[in-house]
């Protein structure tokens, strides 16, 4: 029995870290643009491969690395990138029996324009088809980004949630967000937990600038805890009783990719742990501030250990009911 299945692709993050370019933002510091010399060569300051990436592998590595039992269904490429991954896995004790290799077909790929702390991400995605695992025993399952055709996969992990009584944790990718708030109705039933920052929460349920009202909502379709992040502003979550609120742990950043990620991680860790809804948006707001201060999204995912002596050495950041 695992304690949890993270469910999602898998690629290859090159990072490219840039001097020479320039931001122009509106006059409201919105909708800025990273911009580059037309038909010039750019030189590059620092180029970093990080391997066995995404919102899927993130977590798996995350939960493992904070003491469950974790295993990943992903797909990868029968190549070196793919290789690569399968070996990150390995090393972070996270259950290979249901990773696929696609004989066919590379792995995911994603160069990452790092610049000022910020990063521009241009990915490829292969088209692949992803099917639950029979027979998987678990708690808990985390569903992160997939490709087209993921239909298939919501569908059966609805099922499994409400056969088995296996809980869900869901953080949305790009091409699930564009199904739209009703191509998600029959999962946002059945979840435990559904993250999404408030951008991604705007595009579901309209713009709303009132964040309780927001997260009503999202709650209104179904799961029993809806959390919004909100970057530097922090993430808010409602539970159907109460409304919290986390602050960040304000630290340097190197570099924000995996944020989202080592959140989510950290969040559903703690509730699987059987710790209250504060202590989980804590280690979640840890856990990020932590990965933000590295380059990659992995790096810096915190161990149990490196958790709570984190969180002692920070007191003063703790959710709060608002």
């Amino acid at each position: 029995m695992y304690d949890i299945l993270s469910i999602g692709g898998t690629a290859l993050d090159v990072f490219l870290e840039l001097h020479e370019a320039t931001i122009n933002c509106r006059i409201d510091n919105s909708a800025c643009q990273l911009c580059l010399n037309y038909a010039d060569k750019i030189p590059v300051q620092k180029v970093t491969n990080v391997p066995g990436v995404g919102t899927a592998p993130n977590n798996a590595v995350g939960s493992a690395r904070l003491g469950l039992k974790a295993a990943l269904y992903t797909v990868i490429g029968n190549d070196s990138p793919g290789k690569d991954s399968l070996a990150v896995f390995k090393k972070e004790k996270v259950a290979t029996k249901y990773i696929v290799v696609d004989k066919k077909n590379r792995t995911d790929y994603s160069s990452i324009l790092s610049f000022k702390g910020e990063r521009t991400l241009l990915t490829f995605q292969v088209p692949r088809k992803y099917s639950l695992p029979s027979g998987v025993k678990t708690k808990w399952m985390f569903l992160g980004a997939l490709p087209d055709g993921h239909e298939l996969l919501h569908s059966q992990a609805v099922k499994k949630a409400k056969k088995e009584k296996v809980k869900i944790g869901y953080n949305p990718g790009a091409h699930e967000l564009r199904d739209g708030i009703d191509g998600m109705k029959n999962l946002l039933s059945v979840l435990e937990v559904f993250i999404v920052n408030k951008e991604e929460a705007w595009r579901l349920v309209g713009k709303e600038e009132d964040i309780k009202i927001l997260l009503t909502k999202l709650k209104k379709y179904g799961p029993k805890i809806v959390v919004v992040t909100d970057g530097k502003n922090g993430a808010t979550c409602f539970d159907g009783e109460n409304f919290y609120f986390q602050p960040i742990f304000n630290l340097p950043v190197v570099e924000k990719t995996g944020a989202g990620d080592a959140f989510a991680t950290g969040l559903v860790t703690a509730l699987i742990q059987g710790k209250d809804i504060k202590t989980a948006l804590r280690y979640g707001a840890a856990n990020s501030a932590s990965v933000v201060g590295y380059i990659g999204a992995q790096q810096g995912l915190l161990t149990k250990s490196q958790m709570k002596k984190f969180i002692d050495e920070h007191k003063e950041t703790y959710a709060k009911i608002i």
